[in-house]
């Protein structure tokens, strides 16, 4: 078993950073790969981002390419997003997933733990 919590959202103005938090506890950290999704009032569960296990591979949707960062502290339990040069678009809750299976063609399979979603609001 797995549990996760998010942490870091909120408003902040389109072009602004934000980075979230999710902390991981349970199984040994270390031996799954982390990532996120989020979702908009209205529109399918996006994919987001994954990191394996190690950090050494890391995989992104093709809307957040080049402004957003995922990276993992396995000492700390702990996986991050770093949001910069925020857009309105990127309005929605974002969800923590562990498990994930994350392809380079930008798509990926959640895995089964989730965190309870944190909001992220863009303002124009």
């Amino acid at each position: 078993q797995v549990q996760l919590v998010e942490s870091g959202g909120g408003l902040v103005q389109a072009g602004g950073s934000l980075r979230l938090s999710c902390a991981a506890s349970g199984r040994t950290f270390s031996t799954y790969a982390m990532g996120w999704f989020r979702q908009a009032p209205g529109k399918e569960r996006e994919f987001v981002a994954a990191i394996s296990w190690s950090g050494s591979n890391t995989y992104y949707g093709d809307s957040v390419k080049g402004r957003f960062t995922i990276s993992r502290d396995n000492a700390k339990n702990t996986v991050y997003l770093q949001m910069n040069s925020l857009k309105p678009e990127d309005t929605a809750v974002y969800y923590c997933n562990a498990e994930i299976t994350a392809t380079r063609r930008g798509t990926a399979f959640p895995g089964n733990y989730w965190g309870q979603g944190t909001q992220v609001t863009v303002s124009s």
